[in-house]
């Protein structure tokens, strides 16, 4: 794909993470997997927190609006005391953890339950953040060279942070001059990439975005944004018009600013 050059009004480099900083592999074979494999066990160690409570109680809240969908789990509150009243509802937790999953619902409760449990898991050494290898080394050349660097993702920012904060090159959050998720606005919306520029403080135009979604690339150009999509080792294939439309890059290296020179 050789040098891509950077228009020289661009000023921030705004990153998705997975497909682009992250392997897609990480977050399906690593991430998710480690929900589903520790939820059970993860609820029983910390069932009597605040925390843990509360998680569950939203849980439970959303399967009373999920009860008319096919296969809904129900959580119910406990009506007595002892292990094996505990025991089924921890199970009922995990059923539902289960259900949701495997419908690959984004609901507040699931979300917030996974957070808290990567971060346990980061924080104990049991998971580390994937990173590509060219990503750490370029970022800190665009940032030599004057460009602020943001990060746009579906995730939260609290797991964003996680996933870079423990990740397999260290703790590399100072690289970020800041973080969006969707509470900004849908990737795939114009408007949401608007609303980044102003945070930030700077014109559509002095964005580069950076992602391996065409959809959200197609979404940030209506706003005026420069784009370019990465290729990355399990991404999904673009089609012979996208390849052809958008600026294409399989390395943060082929980046070229005219700036650094």
């Amino acid at each position: 794909m050789g040098v891509l050059p950077v228009p020289a009004e661009v000023r921030a480099i705004l990153l998705d993470i997975e497909g682009t900083t992250t392997p897609i592999a990480f977050v399906q074979e690593t991430l998710f997997p480690y929900i589903k494999d520790n939820v059970k066990e993860y609820l029983r160690a910390h069932w009597e927190e605040e925390e843990c409570q509360q998680d569950v109680g939203l849980l439970r809240k959303q399967a009373q609006e999920d009860s008319s969908l096919d296969g809904a789990v129900p959580i119910p509150l406990e009506s007595g005391s002892g292990e094996e009243e505990l025991e089924r509802v921890i199970q009922a937790v995990v059923d539902n953890v289960h259900w949701q999953m495997s419908l690959d619902r984004k609901t507040t409760a699931l979300k917030q339950l996974q957070g808290h449990m990567w971060r346990a898991a980061y924080a104990t050494g049991h998971v580390k953040g994937e990173i590509f290898e060219d990503v750490v080394p370029a970022i800190r050349k665009w940032r030599e060279a004057g460009m602020k660097v943001y990060i746009y993702s579906s995730g939260s920012v609290e797991a964003q942070k996680l996933l870079f904060g423990y990740s397999t090159e260290g703790d590399i959050l100072e690289l970020f001059d800041g973080h969006f998720d969707t509470k900004i606005g849908p990737k795939v919306e114009s408007e949401s990439y608007r609303r980044i520029a102003a945070s930030i403080g700077c014109a559509t135009n002095n964005i580069l975005f950076l992602t391996d979604v065409p959809r959200e690339a197609n979404a940030a150009e209506e706003a005026d944004t420069h784009v370019a999509v990465v290729i990355r080792p399990g991404n999904a294939g673009l089609t012979d018009d996208e390849k052809s439309y958008y600026s294409l890059i399989s390395s943060f290296t082929e980046l070229f600013l005219p700036s650094s020179t």
